[in-house]
């Protein structure tokens, strides 16, 4: 298999962005980082919203914790399945076009969420809303190596990630709150930011009409896309990943409530401190890593990973299993911007279809760590259970982007 598809780029790095020519510079790149982080934001908003709400809708649709997060997977099985069309559809559309067609669809979907009259409806309305969520963020990180210059490309991704940072700081604990007063609140909230959001897309997101190497089939893209060797690990490894920080992340709310005794406004109020954790791993990361390096950031940030996943059940109390979890999202805000740009720079013809694939691989993780993650908590002791598949999961993870070269400077070719 091919280790590039940028084959004419036979002295880049592997892990380096590849630069487009198209790419513009000035104010332009200011409104594509600000409708970025707009658009991670409601969709990271809806992504998240239904784990610190698992107890409450547990509770409405009379359902016990071990199936609970069905209500999760329901919405990654739906981005999921669609991601593998809508990537290399969007490849040869106009991004603009496929981003404000699937962003109507999300709020409609997302809406519906808030009339669910069981829990089955819950996850048909869920399922659909991850499907109109395949045709939006893919489109985000497609677009940014595209209409920013190379050098700022991990910037702005940084920038775009902290949207869903940002979500948990304030969409997320928003949510919790109105679901205080009534579960059906935080979805037709989102609902109506959403209408917003893609009126403000439609006026402001710059037209990016597919790459003229890129207008082959569905078959052919996938054929290129998959003899690409490193890619594939990556993939792998991104999906591994995925798999144990979903399974952790959806099941803190969980934990909380069960063996902290928080109600959903006090789970809430701690998924800020995680928030802003993760915004500041964000926002700030790129200087870090620009000095580190890739690799090694990449590196020191799964050796952190491991130890503070390794010391969470062990916390004594509330506070400290915040603290621990803050520093997780916090490095997690760090690494995330990392992941995209390396999968991205395996490509300039493909992007749409990598975009997806990453964000197919993230759901599907976290569809897997729904599953298995309410069975662990049920099971096993505290977090004990939870904690450690995470832990195995971050190992066989730093194992494959290893075996890949995600660790060393490698040329390609």
């Amino acid at each position: 298999m091919s280790e590039s598809l940028t084959s004419a780029n036979t002295s880049r790095p592997a892990d380096t962005p590849v630069p487009d020519p198209r790419a513009p510079v000035g104010p332009g790149v200011r409104t594509v980082a600000v409708l970025s982080f707009a658009t991670l934001f409601v969709i990271g908003t809806d992504t998240f919203l239904v784990a610190p709400l698992l107890p409450t809708l547990s509770h409405a649709f009379g359902v016990g914790a071990g199936i609970s997060g069905w209500m999760v997977s329901a919405y990654a099985l739906g981005y999921a399945g669609l991601a593998l069309f809508a990537g290399p559809l969007s490849d040869r559309l106009d991004r603009r076009r496929v981003l404000l067609t699937g962003l109507a669809a999300f709020a409609v979907a997302t809406a519906l969420c808030g009339v669910a009259q069981s829990f089955w409806t819950m996850i048909l309305f869920r399922f659909l809303a991850g499907v109109s969520a395949a045709f939006v963020t893919p489109q985000i990180w497609a677009s940014i190596p595209v209409l920013v210059p190379p050098k700022l490309i991990v910037r702005t991704m940084g920038t775009a990630t902290a949207g869903l940072s940002i979500a948990q700081v304030v969409g997320i604990p928003i949510g919790s709150w109105l679901a205080a007063a009534s579960w059906h609140t935080p979805f037709w909230a989102l609902g109506g930011v959403s209408v917003l959001l893609w009126a403000a897309l439609a006026r402001f997101f710059p037209s990016v009409p597919p790459n003229g190497a890129a207008r082959r089939s569905i078959r052919q893209t996938y054929g290129d896309v998959l003899r690409t060797r490193t890619l594939v690990l990556y993939l792998l490894a991104y999906l591994v990943f995925q798999t144990g920080n979903f399974e952790a992340f959806s099941f803190i709310g969980s934990w909380f409530t069960r063996d902290f005794r928080l109600d959903v406004a006090s789970v809430g109020t701690a998924m800020i401190a995680l928030g802003v954790g993760n915004t500041i791993g964000s926002l700030f990361g790129s200087r870090l890593i620009g000095r580190l390096g890739q690799q090694r950031s990449l590196l020191l940030s799964f050796v952190a990973l491991l130890a503070l996943y390794a010391a969470l059940p062990f916390a004594p109390g509330r506070a400290v299993a915040v603290a621990l979890l803050t520093v997780i999202f916090l490095i997690g805000g760090f690494v995330f911007p990392i992941f995209m740009a390396m999968l991205q720079s395996q490509t300039t013809t493909a992007r749409g279809t990598v975009s997806s694939l990453s964000n197919a691989a993230m759901y599907v993780g976290s569809t897997i760590g729904g599953v298995v993650g309410g069975v662990l908590l049920t099971r096993v002791d505290g977090f004990f259970g939870v904690a450690g598949f995470t832990v195995a999961a971050y190992v066989v993870s730093l194992a494959v982007f290893a075996g890949a070269g995600a660790l060393r400077h490698r040329h390609a070719g």
